[in-house]
């Protein structure tokens, strides 16, 4: 059986049969999705790193233990566990802000600063949840290249010097990737109708 060409649901059920392999399929499906989700929120790597191994041991114990019943619905269930576990988090170290107030601040930012949630109010609170979980799917669209440049500078906050050395390319090649990566956003904000106050 090919199990990379299975469903997430039925991945879940081969999982829960035993199959150990099945997880693997789905946690390398997700895992940038999820990662990026909760960066997104975080702004801190090592944070981040933590909250999403956590999120993964969480949903090993819940699949293991029989309580999954979202009918294939598992990345999104992924991601409500991932978002608990940040309010947890933040709740036991006072922090109102998800965003980590010492994260370095560049143009970089200035698509994914829109982000930052204001208040505690619940219904601002689902719509920011909403607004993080479309700009995830929305990198997913990008060319390869320019994903990975984004990725590497705005979740692993890698420098440009690093990023062109690891992609063996010079720094103006990596600039030109990540700037085509935020121009290709913008417009599939606007092709998705997302409104953020850049689409406004």
């Amino acid at each position: 059986m090919n199990l990379s060409k299975q469903e997430d649901k039925q991945l879940v059920s081969l999982y829960i049969e035993g199959q150990e392999k099945a997880f693997e399929v789905l946690l390398n499906r997700h895992k940038n999705k999820i990662y990026n989700y909760i960066f997104m929120k975080i702004r801190d790597e090592a944070l981040s790193q933590d909250i999403f191994q956590e999120t993964f041991i969480k949903v090993i114990k819940t699949l293991k233990k029989g309580a999954y019943n979202e009918e294939g619905k598992f990345l999104p269930w992924a991601m409500r566990i991932a978002h608990n576990l940040m309010i947890d988090h933040f709740r036991k170290t006072n922090k109102v802000r998800m965003i980590s107030e010492s994260s370095s601040r560049s143009e970089d930012y200035n698509i994914f600063d829109m982000l930052e949630l204001q208040d505690n109010n619940v219904e601002d609170e689902m719509i920011h949840n909403e607004l993080v979980s479309q700009m995830v799917e929305l990198i997913d669209h990008l060319p390869d290249s320019q994903r990975d440049i984004l990725n590497m500078r705005i979740f692993k906050e890698m420098s440009f010097k690093d990023i062109a050395r690891k992609e063996n390319v010079s720094i103006n090649t990596a600039l030109g990737r990540m700037r085509y990566a935020l121009i290709n956003i913008r417009k599939l904000i606007e092709k998705h109708n997302i409104l953020t106050p850049l689409s406004q």
